[in-house]
């Protein structure tokens, strides 16, 4: 089971974030919903971004926020310790990339959607 943050979580169903929180559920893995978005996503409380909810044991963050948005946000990503950092199509950063893999953060350009499908997530 990886503990897997989901940063740009919302609520509406067909959204990339929402799918991928639905196909770790459905595979066992713990994930955080963690957005600007209130509400929840499969019974999960929407964590609110701006207060830097802390996170502990973090295996994956997921990105479904595109680059620029995700400039504020880098410290927090970085504080929250992940092994690897899943950059989903659209939100490819090779600024946050080298900032992630100087410190030892394992940074993949995939679908996390697509991992989970083939099962090499």
């Amino acid at each position: 089971m990886k503990r897997t943050v989901i940063i740009g979580s919302n609520t509406k169903t067909t959204s990339y974030a929402f799918l991928a929180a639905t196909r770790l559920k459905n595979n066992g893995h713990e994930f955080f919903p963690v957005g600007i978005s209130e509400g929840k996503v499969l019974g999960k409380k929407i964590l609110n971004i701006h207060d830097m909810p802390v996170i502990e044991d973090v295996d994956t963050v997921t990105l479904y926020i595109n680059p620029t948005r995700q400039v504020e946000w880098y410290d927090y990503i970085l504080s929250l310790k992940p092994k690897r950092i899943i950059f989903n199509p659209g939100t490819e950063n090779q600024e946050l990339k080298n900032k992630a893999e100087a410190q030892g953060i394992i940074c993949e350009e995939a679908c996390t959607l697509v991992m989970l499908s083939v099962g090499n997530f």
